[in-house]
């Protein structure tokens, strides 16, 4: 099996996949990677050091955390909650903040098409607080000025979502950015089941080839914060997998030809949960005197 034909925007699988591959004798260099379990979440962590290991996984030099959230529908509402608190206190972690720095948090995706809907639909859950901090800071000047955007996709409106969102940090000038956007995996276990941290940026429809300018911090002068999660996984990705003998040719028999991903059946259902859990980790994260009681009376 040709492994470079495996698709997936995840550092962990990228390392996985790289531990997996036979014709790699010696150990991988250039990351590090540790496990932790926090209020029953396992987070893994992957440190790209160098040129190196970002040639080996061909990922961005960076830190990658990725959240297993396996078992969060089991109790759905408390796990949630929990869920939201551990990926509030990575990206925290991530984020080079020093008290009264401003946000733009960017939600990128068409929200007409279930998979890529993560993004526009976290945008609309978030606590945003620029206006009200600017316009009456005696009653809310304690807050984190917030702002955020969904500027839409390419196809809709004739503009990169990276040239929206640029004119919008040369207006605004936040001090950081946070994007979300939807990704693919490569193991149908994490489909829908996990939220991959990192303080690289990210590439919009890279997970489903069709890459679009980068959001980074060489792009827009200021670090860029990406959460995503996994929504699809590519048929001939897990076709491969599982059948390492399967070439181009029998992967177009069994896609005819055409470029498919898998989702899940409920997908309307995860995305919801999913774009709940990313909106409350990033207000908590954001504003630290805020619970999730609060939140909802900003926000619902």
């Amino acid at each position: 099996m040709n492994w470079n034909q495996i698709r997936t925007d995840l550092a962990l699988e990228a390392k996985e996949l790289w531990e997996q591959d036979p014709s790699h004798t010696t150990e991988l260099r250039g990351v590090l990677a540790r496990e932790t379990k926090q209020k029953g979440v396992i987070v893994n962590t992957v440190q790209i050091l160098d040129e190196e290991g970002e040639q080996q996984l061909g990922k961005p030099v960076g830190t990658y955390v990725t959240l297993d959230l396996v078992d969060y529908g089991k109790k759905e509402r408390d796990s949630l909650r929990w869920a939201a608190q551990v990926l509030a206190r990575q990206l925290r972690s991530l984020l080079p903040l020093k008290k009264g720095q401003s946000v733009l948090v960017a939600g990128l995706g068409n929200e007409a098409v279930t998979p890529d809907a993560i993004g526009p639909k976290v945008v609309r859950q978030l606590v945003v607080t620029r206006h009200l901090v600017e316009r009456m800071p005696t009653l809310f000047g304690a807050y984190r000025p917030v702002s955020a955007i969904a500027p839409n996709v390419l196809g809709l409106t004739g503009l990169e979502s990276a040239e929206v969102v640029g004119g919008v940090v040369d207006r605004a000038g936040p001090d950081c950015m946070i994007v979300v956007d939807a990704l693919a995996a490569s193991d149908l276990r994490r489909v829908c089941r996990t939220v991959q941290l990192a303080d690289t940026g990210i590439t919009p429809g890279s997970g489903v080839q069709n890459g679009r300018a980068a959001f980074n911090q060489d792009r827009f002068g200021i670090p860029v914060i990406a959460v995503g999660v996994p929504t699809v996984a590519h048929v001939p990705t897990v076709a491969r997998l599982y059948d390492e003998t399967l070439d181009q040719d029998g992967v177009d028999k069994l896609t005819g030809g055409q470029s498919m991903v898998i989702t899940p059946q409920d997908m309307d259902a995860q995305v919801e949960r999913l774009s709940k859990l990313v909106a409350w980790g990033i207000n908590l994260a954001l504003q630290e005197s805020m619970d999730l009681e609060d939140i909802a009376f900003f926000v619902e």
